[in-house]
């Protein structure tokens, strides 16, 4: 039993490196033993197997770790038939050329956010999104989607967890997501990134569930307060053919 519950741990650990390379595409045994809590020597001995396995790969000349082709390899056969990712992207590349800015597309996943599909706007200045961020859930314009259309018990849920920031005016929020829920989108501006502007929108499948949000970001340059809601019902349009095939 004993022997198992040593296998196990280090599964789980070798599962929590692996997690340090959503946050950064390349690391050193310092940086990974400080964010995983281990001992460097522990940290080494797990990238070593790693390595072996081929799920990290490392640079001789920085003697920094990133991610190996196995965890490619392994992504290729992941389902495309009901994957968000591949059966939006259609859709939000339609979306990019008629509104000209950067198309992100976002699930929920646990406290965060998870960009797990972006079109790049073709604009030589342009807001750039990187697929696979994970962003916290209570700022910006789609946190705001996916908590606003979030049944009420996952908002409390959300709510009374230890880790939920304090909201600085707790009842003006709530107004907030009664007021996104009621006009079906929410807008944000300079809220998590300066220079940054952002619009919304639910998707919501054929369930009536929410099953992911739908964005519209660019340089406040060009998007102004009134741009986003002009943009708004554009994406809103746009969701409703989306929803049909989820």
């Amino acid at each position: 039993m004993e022997d198992r519950k040593l296998t196990v741990r280090a599964v789980e650990r070798a599962l929590d490196i692996l997690m340090c390379f959503t946050k950064s595409g390349e690391l050193g045994l310092t940086e990974i033993a400080g964010q995983i809590g281990l001992h460097k020597s522990t940290v080494h001995r797990l990238m070593t197997t790693l390595e072996e396995k081929g799920f990290v790969a490392r640079d001789a000349a920085t003697e920094k770790y990133r991610l190996g082709l196995k965890v490619w390899e392994l992504s290729t056969h992941l389902s495309k038939s009901d994957d968000p990712a591949v059966l939006f992207l259609p859709a939000m590349e339609r979306l990019r050329d008629r509104l000209g800015e950067t198309v992100s597309l976002y699930l929920r996943d646990g406290k965060d956010r998870l960009r797990i599909q972006a079109v790049q706007s073709n604009q030589a200045i342009r807001r750039v999104a990187q697929v696979g961020a994970r962003l916290p859930l209570h700022v910006g314009a789609s946190s705001k989607v996916l908590v606003a259309f979030a049944s009420e018990d996952d908002r409390q849920e959300l709510f009374r967890d230890p880790e939920w920031p304090e909201m600085a005016d707790p009842e003006g929020y709530l107004r907030m997501l009664e007021e996104i829920r009621e006009r079906g989108y929410a807008t944000s501006f300079e809220e998590r990134e300066p220079g940054a502007a952002a619009v919304a929108v639910p998707i919501v499948n054929r369930r009536g569930e929410v099953a992911a949000a739908l964005s519209v970001s660019g340089p406040i340059s060009r998007i102004g307060v009134d741009t986003l809601h002009e943009f708004a019902p554009v994406l809103i349009e746009a969701t409703h053919e989306m929803g049909l095939m989820i």
